[in-house]
């Protein structure tokens, strides 16, 4: 703890010195503050410097002494040109509206599909056939090098991620995680930005950040984006979505609703051989079943702008969905290699579930003076309600149809809460005229308490079994700070950090009466560095250490049973991992790259099944393993084959090893994996807005920890044309043509012999519509709220 103290007394001890910038604000004849203006400045018909104004201010790099060409453009309002001698401390600049009203315009962006940053990847979705007009979990699946898996996990890069929305990470973890994302429009997202090292400004949390960010109408008055999918799979499926904004003054109000209703198909075979002295026995599953619900999701936000350089913000989201999940299990139990089963178990699976979560933040941010300080505060209330009704009726057949055994038939009812209070303090400045810095403090306390009461259902009356129920009660708190600095010498571009954090943990099983506590300070350094060698050619080198603490369910030690020999069960015991990432890279024209990467894994935990081949019982827990490491290159090399083809490719390839001692034995597993993707988007007619896209990833077998897992693909393509006088855009795609997206995996460790084959009725066809109203639309205002990664862990 006194090391703590120590850190975070350092951290804020440092000098601050100002930095000399030009400083503006751009108004129009009333003297209202203009937002959105693009300023640049230029010297020889080259351009020195660029800002963006934020509320009518903005701030630009300072120049050397000498004259230049300051210009301001605003859509609706005529260009602003004038000579800027410099030295000048602040600028006015008013800006005239245009002689007619501009009708309303579409603006077709310019990005590019793929941005590459010192400290981050961006996809513009918004700019993708085959992502846009879907969900936002298959569009997180068309994004480089980010993969996501049948369990409801995502990776980026190969590591385990934290997802963000408009810099607000969610609560949600695995199958939770997934259908919140499947309910979720992609069309409200303006792009991703896939952080596989992010900074020290973010918790320390997770191997890789994903920060989702939605669109926001802004321009004076109302704006509206409507949007409504339709997907037809095995069944249909759609969601329809409005985002809005009005703007007046000081006054910006926003905000969105979605529903969406899915019903999905979901296949899966498996098998577990029990192999003993003078016993053996194979058990083959095979499992059909419905994924299906409907939800709800909103946001209503309210800005406040005090004073030109200050505004406070308030704002609400919420989720609300009801899933429904069906099995039927038919398990053939073949013993002593006979080619007829011996016996046959039917096993019947209903959960209903419901979910409600919200979440409260209040924001302040000011610029506190024209030298680059600035202060954010937030405070966030999140509380979050996961019910689950289970119900298991289980049938043993001999060959002859008659019972083999008396039914088995149970009722677990399940209630989980969650609350979480958190606050933090992000504090900018200038340390001397060449380095920017940023730090930050953090606090967060989350408790939650979770019920499973495990019920006999077999007579008229429902029986509670005490020794199988639980009441598990977990608690964590963490306090962090940060420091950050960013600037140029020479050829050279650096951007480094530092973040403590200390953290507290209590788990208490009241069943088993087991207490497991926690204490742990750790530091996390990152650090980007940029040698330019000339105008085309760059060499980068950054590292990172990050944690990675277990989702709260895996901490849970309840037994969930899915029938009367199979069973999933938490480990309270579990630790967190720790990730080391380095990477050395080169980059060409800004565009091309190639990067060599070393990613360590130690402690890391996961999902282990277990088989007890004596008594027949099969059950998937949680356990530290020791090492998972990867050393690989990557590459990305967008391609120019025509004025109206692009190709955008990504390229991974990693050799990778999984070492680990486990039950009674150890494993040391070396493999060879690689993942590719490739995105072709064609302009057909750009005058009609007529655009094609076809995109393809492939991903090769690989191992995690005793899991091997299978290859797969996807072959997607989209076309996008649009209507109504560019007001209207109209997409058709077909995802997943060869039905490639099917996860097989198994496990041939010791005496552990089993696997399965999963299918999620991922081949589909979606024809999507959205319609804008109002002037403009950009990314929404990010926002930074106090309630971070630990949101996301929950379930």
């Amino acid at each position: 703890m006194n090391k703590a103290l120590l850190f975070f007394a350092i951290l804020f001890s440092t000098r601050l010195y100002a930095q000399q910038t030009i400083k503006g604000t751009v108004t129009d004849p009333s003297h209202q503050l203009l937002d959105a203006v693009t300023i640049t400045l230029s010297q020889q018909n080259k351009m020195v410097a660029s800002a963006f104004a934020d509320h009518g201010i903005f701030t630009l790099k300072s120049a050397p002494k000498g004259d230049y060409i300051l210009t301001a453009t605003l859509i609706g309002y005529k260009a602003v040109t004038r000579n800027l001698a410099l030295p000048q401390d602040s600028v006015l600049i008013i800006m005239q509206p245009e002689a007619k009203a501009l009708k309303q315009v579409t603006i077709s962006a310019a990005k590019p599909l793929i941005e590459r940053k010192i400290d981050r990847v961006v996809f513009n979705v918004e700019n993708s056939i085959t992502a846009s007009g879907r969900t936002v979990w298959d569009a997180l699946g068309k994004a480089p090098g980010v993969q996501t898996k049948f369990d409801g996990g995502i990776s980026a890069s190969g590591k385990g991620v934290v997802i963000y929305l408009d810099d607000k990470p969610l609560r949600l973890s695995g199958d939770d995680l997934a259908t919140y994302l499947r309910n979720l429009p992609s069309d409200n997202v303006s792009k991703m930005e896939i952080m596989t090292n992010p900074t020290a400004r973010y918790d320390a949390q997770g191997g890789a950040v994903i920060n989702i960010i939605s669109k926001k109408p802004k321009g004076q008055g109302l704006n509206v984006i409507l949007s409504g999918v339709y997907t037809q799979a095995t069944y249909d499926s759609y969601n329809s979505s409005a985002v809005f904004n009005y703007r007046k003054g000081k006054w910006n109000i926003y905000g969105n609703y979605g529903y969406s209703r899915r019903k999905k198909d979901h296949a899966e075979t498996e098998y577990v051989i029990y192999n003993t002295p003078g016993s053996f026995a194979d058990w083959e599953n095979t499992k059909s079943g419905i994924r299906s619900g409907n939800a709800g999701s909103y946001k209503l936000g309210v800005d406040y702008d005090l004073t030109p350089k200050q505004v406070i913000g308030f704002l609400v989201t919420g989720y609300n969905a009801t899933n429904r999940r069906t099995n039927q299990v038919r398990t053939d139990i073949y013993n002593m290699h006979r080619a007829t089963a011996d016996s046959t178990l039917q096993t019947n699976n209903l959960t209903d579930g419901r979910t409600d979560q919200y979440s409260f933040n209040l924001n302040y941010k000011a610029k506190l003076d024209t030298n680059g300080r600035s202060l954010n505060i937030d405070l966030d209330l999140a509380p979050y309600r996961n019910n689950n009704d289970q119900y298991i009726n289980n049938f043993s057949y001999l060959p002859n149809g008659a019972l083999a055994a008396a039914p088995y038939r149970i009722f677990t009812p399940s209630r989980q809460q969650i609350s979480i209070y958190s606050g933090k303090l992000d504090y900018t400045y200038k340390l001397g005229k060449v380095w920017s810095m940023e730090s930050g403090l953090k606090y967060s306390s989350i408790v939650t308490e979770n019920r499973f009461d495990f019920y006999n259902n077999a007579g008229a009356t429902p029986v509670l079994i005490t020794p199988n129920s639980d009441n598990f009660r977990y608690a964590e708190k963490t306090a962090a700070a940060y420091t950050s600095i960013t600037g140029s010498l020479g050829k050279w571009t650096f951007e480094g950090g530092l973040r403590g954090e200390y953290t507290n943990t209590r788990g208490y099983s009241v069943t088993l009466d087991a207490l497991n506590t926690n204490r742990y300070f750790k530091l996390f350094p990152t650090l980007f560095a940029v040698y330019k060698i000339n105008k085309d050619n760059e060499l980068n080198l950054n590292y990172g250490y990050r944690i990675n603490r277990p989702d709260y369910w895996r901490l849970n030690p309840f037994k969930s049973y899915t029938s009367p020999y199979t069973y999933l069960v938490g480990n309270p015991a579990l630790q967190p991992a720790f990730i080391h990432n380095i990477e050395l890279g080169y980059t060409y024209k800004q565009q091309y790259n190639v990067a060599l990467f070393l990613r360590r894994t130690q402690g890391v935990f996961s999902n282990i099944t277990v088989q007890d081949d004596v008594n027949k019982i099969f059950y998937d827990t949680q356990q530290n393993l020791d090492l998972s490491q990867d050393i690989g290159i990557s590459a990305s090399f967008p391609v120019t084959v025509a004025p109206w083809w692009e190709i955008n490719n990504y390229l991974q390839s990693a050799y990778r090893q999984e070492k680990s001692g486990y039950l009674q034995g150890s494993y040391n597993y070396h493999t060879l994996s690689s993942y590719l993707s490739t995105n072709h988007a064609f302009t057909i007619n750009k005058a009609a807005g007529l655009k094609a896209e076809i995109s393809a990833w492939y991903s090769s077998p690989s191992v995690q920890g005793i899991y091997h897992t299978a290859q797969t693909f996807d072959v997607s393509a989209g076309i996008r044309k649009t209507v109504i006088k560019g007001q209207g855009t109209l997409r058709l795609a077909v995802n997943d043509l060869f039905y490639g997206n099917a996860y097989r995996i198994n496990v041939d460790y010791l005496n552990q012999h089993n696997g399965f084959y999963e299918k999620n009725d991922t081949r589909s066809v979606t024809l999507s519509f959205s319609y804008r109203l109002g002037s403009n639309v950009t990314a929404a205002r990010k926002r930074n709220t106090a309630s971070e990664d630990e949101k996301k862990r929950a379930n």
